[in-house]
């Protein structure tokens, strides 16, 4: 870690901080504090207890252990250099997507971006790329969202790791654009995000998905207005609009939107709207046009739109 990063690292947590990093209730935190001495907290002057940043990297180790059957007494016997043997041994034996979350919550925490880059190419050695997004980077942000909200990390934490995980998604998507030969007959996948909306993290992987089976794409990024997509008919006469509604439109504005789109770019057209994300249960589905399709897993659009013989 460079010196002019310190200030920017995390480096105490409460007990509080770490139940929620590790999912380990905080009475039973102090029991294994007390009983095994596996956490050595400092006390502040006003006797609270605070945990370091060894604390926490040694509890997700633990922790990892214990949900794999390890009896804590016997987690509490082993030394420094045991432990991580036997996570690696994990790691190895049953490909455990939480030995990787663990180890970006630190790459996180600590502002690391060499511990990443660590992780990251050693999954890829034994994983691709799709793999690692849906197993681990999706149930880590998921965890992120609960950390965020606990006050367990900050806005700064969640930002780093996030843009991280962009950067990655970025090159893969690239590499794949430049390697790939599309074929002009299939259709053309026109991804973007509504004004006001800047969540693009999912767009991104649906972009990066899309691609990857073989289907040209027009990504267009986040907080698009709906008039700006018109233009694209002037270059083809049928596209398959995709978007990840995270927080926009809001609950009262999401029909009237989804409306004038219909309205505007679908009526008339061989054309639909795909649509991913939470902010898809504020949407009335009895009154929605069969061009605008909901789809709450990716599983569902993968069968439905990329597997081999649907656009024969």
């Amino acid at each position: 870690m460079k010196i002019g990063q310190m200030t920017m690292i995390k480096s105490t947590f409460s007990i509080k901080n770490l139940e929620n990093l590790s999912g380990i209730k905080a009475h039973t935190l102090r029991i294994w504090e007390k009983r095994y001495n596996l956490l050595q907290p400092e006390r502040t002057d006003t006797n609270i207890r605070r945990y370091s940043l060894e604390s926490l990297k040694r509890l997700l180790n633990v922790t990892l252990l214990y949900n794999h059957g390890f009896k804590i007494s016997k987690i509490a016997s082993l030394n420094e250099d045991e432990i991580p043997e036997l996570i690696r041994s994990i790691a190895l034996k049953s490909n455990s997507e939480q030995v990787a979350i663990n180890a970006f919550k630190l790459a996180m925490i600590n502002f690391d971006y060499e511990l990443f880059d660590r992780n990251y190419n050693e999954i890829l050695q034994h994983n691709d790329f799709q793999y690692l997004f849906l197993n681990v980077f999706m149930p880590l942000m998921r965890e992120l969202g609960i950390l965020w909200q606990t006050g367990a990390i900050s806005p700064s934490h969640e930002h780093f790791i996030t843009n991280l995980i962009k950067q990655k998604l970025h090159l893969q998507t690239e590499n794949l654009q430049c390697n790939t030969n599309f074929e002009k007959n299939k259709p053309i996948f026109v991804i973007f995000l509504p004004e006001n909306e800047i969540h693009e993290l999912g767009i991104l992987y649906l972009n990066f998905l899309v691609i990857n089976s073989g289907f040209r794409t027009i990504f267009l990024g986040q907080s698009l207005q709906t008039s700006s997509l018109e233009t694209l008919y002037s270059y083809n006469s049928k596209f398959y609009f995709m978007t990840y509604l995270t927080v926009e439109p809001n609950k009262e504005e999401i029909m009237p939107y989804l409306n004038d789109f219909y309205n505007d770019l679908l009526k008339g057209r061989d054309s639909r709207l795909l649509i991913f994300g939470p902010q898809q249960i504020e949407i009335d589905t009895e009154s929605l046009p069969a061009q605008i399709e909901l789809y709450r897993s990716v599983e569902a659009f993968i069968s439905k739109y990329l597997e081999d013989a649907v656009f024969a």
